[in-house]
């Protein structure tokens, strides 16, 4: 038992074939051998894994993932992988970061669990903060530009990261840990953190193969910066399994549920970033009283509660995900992976709320109008309706999304192998922006105020927006496989047909090209309408998307060590649903409306695997076209959200994974990213930004890093390090106003990590205590941030986390 449970989580990989790398059951499938011989060569050095497919993929498995601080962000364990680049917004990985992926923003990538698209169904966002906890995963794989051709996605321009969750074990074994941890930097106080998780496995429950497991975890910390905010997760995780046969059939379902309260923190203009390490720690104004109801005075919103540090920021969120392999006849196998999800969040804060109406032309008005919150009643209870009350107005989101990823393949003979997919995935986005009053210290009575929302005195829910989306696809693909030249060269082909449609419900009307809105909700429109007639009214819009996509490529094997790989694919991200609401303040439905971004992407590298080695290098190229971001359009002479031309990206990522002797591990990385932007912005009548030839802003352009582990019986050190270079912070390439640089600096961070095993117990697992210091150096650095088009704005950006250590009691029975 001690093998099953503590040395690693990575002994439950050891379960199933090495080869899942992919996303969903039919690509596991299809990769299997023997037309792909990763299960033969592409063997973990450590937990890195360099699989032999035509797509730059690497993978961690949970022999690397256990080594970085239980709790982690998946998100930031992937920051050791080429090419990947994230910033943390604190130590501990619950509240979230930003990153990019050989310069593709997060919006951009593809992030799924076991085939699930855990994409903002609406934006195409990204939250780190709500990700799985790491002990149930078995590897996280990460596909550089391209995607698989069943995946469910409308964002992947910029690559996938697929999350494959650990299949259960067949003995009973039981996984528990407590961590406490601390920032430990000069001025940063008593900042606790704690964390516990435990997972049951069932082992096999009815002796044909049923095996199951239940996880829970809860972790509690104070925000790494100021006196006020806290982080509360907790997060349970399920699995059951069921085994047909003995040829890898199986039926699997799976749930996850996560529930986040945590605060905004650590965010300045560039301007005034701090410049020392004790400036990193501050005050808010908290605590504070709200202005007092006075009968019969004006009362005003004194500003108790308004800082940007004491909005919350709440998720729930939850999934169930289906997998299955069914095998129809011989060398006809069935996958389908029925999934949903549901997600219940907001974010924003403190707003004042009025109690009066708005006049139009003589006619009382309530609602949402022109940025004011009218209420027509009294709202603090001292009986006058004069007031300017403390109130707090976060924009809800409630989703439902259903899908299934399904495919049959088939298997011509040994050498080539065939497969048909059909994927479908459904969101309905609810998104509304209801009210609530502040208690007497500003606090927020429910960070969901959506749960008794505010109700205006002619009766309805007062939202600031009011919208109701359904982001559907249907996509049908085919895939082919086959070996030649005695097994020696290996090619792909495949062709993704997505059929994407944006179904928009408007139930505001819609005053500017930049998605301005007036809700009135129910009340009569005449008088409205009549003094606002160029303001949209109310209505629904349909938009399709569509577009063959070819994904080419190639394996050779030079040796048995040394192979050449090859990759063509296109990728495409459909305009979601945010920038498409903007479009209906026009009457012409294409008249604002954005065209999707595409790539061609390419890949041309070599490998290198042994028993003892791994090693990879690939150039690659990526045509961007039809870029999407706020910027002047001159046919409507406004600025809206539009397609800003085409970009070059191009660059090389390598790694290289070496067991020097069996007890020591050297793990290289680096990536060297270039863009160039083709095209001048035009930012108004007859002016243009000079961006021509510029690089984009807020990615690095090197990035690079080492690990190295040495093992002495029952004690494991690790010491990592990754360097990130200067980002710029706009698109123009120039200085802002009040800060000396065009770029953010560089910087390096230092972690360790030491774990020795203490005791076997006499159940026969044993006991651990794990050790986890990040940013060793303490550096002072800027953050997660995004870049800007023009040197005339300057970007919000998080604080780089501080020192931090942790330590962990792991036990294993």
């Amino acid at each position: 038992m001690k093998t099953t449970l503590l040395r690693g989580t990575a002994l439950f990989a050891l379960a199933i074939p090495v080869t899942v790398q992919a996303q969903s059951t039919g690509s596991i499938e299809f990769d299997q051998p023997p037309i792909v011989v990763t299960g033969a060569r592409a063997t973990s050095i450590s937990g890195f894994e360099i699989p032999e497919t035509p797509k730059a993929r690497q993978v961690l498995d949970a022999e690397a993932i256990r080594a970085q601080r239980p709790g982690q962000t998946i998100n930031d364990i992937i920051n050791l992988i080429p090419g990947v680049s994230f910033q943390n917004n604190d130590p501990w990985g619950s509240s979230g970061g930003g990153f990019t992926i050989r310069g593709f923003t997060s919006d951009r990538i593809s992030q799924t669990l076991d085939g699930l698209p855990l994409n903002d169904s609406g934006n195409y966002a990204l939250y780190t903060n709500q990700q799985v906890d790491p002990e149930i995963l078995e590897s996280v794989s990460v596909n550089l530009g391209v995607t698989d051709v069943d995946s469910p996605t409308a964002s992947a321009v910029g690559g996938t990261i697929n999350l494959r969750t650990r299949v259960p074990s067949d003995d009973f074994a039981i996984l528990a840990s407590g961590s406490y941890g601390n920032i430990l930097a000069e001025g940063s106080g008593d900042r606790p953190y704690y964390r516990i998780f435990g997972m049951v496995d069932s082992g096999d429950i009815t002796g044909i193969g049923t095996s199951a497991f239940f996880s829970a975890s809860y972790v509690h910390y104070d925000n790494p910066f100021n006196n006020y905010g806290v982080v509360d997760k907790q997060q349970y995780n399920a699995r059951i399994y069921q085994r047909i046969g003995t040829n890898g059939d199986f039926v699997s379902v799976a749930g996850h549920y996560n529930q986040n309260r945590n605060n905004f923190f650590g965010s300045f203009s560039l301007q005034a970033f701090p410049t020392t390490r004790e400036d990193r720690f501050y005050d808010i104004n908290f605590p504070c009283t709200v202005d007092a109801p006075t009968s019969g005075v004006a009362d005003i919103d004194n500003n108790c509660g308004a800082e940007f540090d004491r909005r919350f920021n709440p998720s729930n969120t939850g999934n169930i995900r289906g997998a299955s392999r069914f095998t129809l006849a011989e060398g006809l196998v069935l996958t389908v992976d029925p999934s949903y999800q549901y997600v219940k969040a907001n974010g924003g804060g403190d707003e004042e709320l009025l109690e009066q109406t708005f006049d139009i032309n003589g006619t009382p008005y309530t609602g949402f109008i022109r940025g004011g919150y009218y209420f027509g009643r009294d709202l603090n209870g001292d009986g006058d309706v004069l007031d300017e009350v403390t109130g707090h107005d976060p924009s809800q989101t409630q989703t439902h999304r259903f899908g299934v990823i399904s495919s049959l393949a088939y298997d011509i003979n040994d050498w080539h192998r065939l497969r048909l997919a059909y994927t479908w995935d459904r969101a309905r986005h609810r998104q509304t922006g209801a009210t609530s009053v502040a208690l007497p210290d500003g606090e927020i009575a429910d960070v969901f105020p959506i749960n008794d929302p505010l109700v205006t005195a002619d009766g309805f829910v007062l939202n600031k927006r009011d919208r109701l989306s359904y982001a559907i696809l249907h996509q049908v693909s085919a895939e082919y496989r086959g070996q030649f030249f005695d097994e020696a060269l290996t090619v792909s082909l495949g062709l993704r047909a997505p059929f994407f449609t944006r179904r928009l419900n408007q139930y505001c009307y819609t005053t500017s090209a930049g998605g301005f809105l007036d809700c009135i909700g129910t009340q009569d429109p005449t008088a409205y309408e009549a003094a606002n007639p160029n303001a949209a009214a109310p209505q629904s819009r349909t938009y399709n998307y569509d577009r063959l996509l070819p994904n080419v490529g190639f394996v050779y094997d030079v040796s048995d060590v040394a192979s050449i790989f090859f990759n063509y694919a296109q990728g495409l991200s459909v305009p979601g649903t945010d920038p498409l609401y903007n479009s209906l303040f026009f009457a012409d439905p294409d008249a604002a409306r954005p065209a999707p971004e595409t790539t061609d992407s390419f890949d041309l590298g070599m490998r290198f695997q042994g028993p003892t080695f791994q090693g990879q290098i690939a150039a690659w190229y990526t045509r961007y076209e039809n870029r999407l971001a706020s910027a002047y359009d001159p046919i409507l002479d406004t600025t809206v959200y539009r397609n800003l031309g085409v970009v070059d990206k191009y660059g090389i990522d390598g790694s290289i994974a070496w067991h020097p002797t069996p007890n020591t591990l050297l793990y290289l990385f680096g990536s060297y990213t270039e863009s160039e932007i083709q095209d001048d912005i035009q930012n108004g009548v007859g002016t243009f930004l000079d961006t021509a030839g510029r690089r984009e802003s807020g990615s690095p352009q090197l990035t690079y890093g080492a690990r190295g582990e040495i093992r002495f019986g029952n004690l494991q050190i690790g010491l990592q390090a990754k360097h990130t270079g200067e980002r710029y912070i706009n698109d123009e390439n120039l200085p802002i106003a009040g800060y000396p640089s065009a770029t953010v600096g560089g910087y390096t961070l230092v972690d360790f990590d030491m774990r020795y095993d203490i005791m076997e117990l006499p159940t026969g697992g044993n006991m651990s205590v794990q050790l986890n210091l990040t940013n060793l150096f303490d550096e002072l650095y800027v953050g997660s941030f995004g870049g800007s088009l023009s040197a005339s704005s300057s970007p919000f950006v998080q604080i780089g986390p501080p020192r931090a250590g942790s330590i962990s009691l792991i036990v294993g029975f």
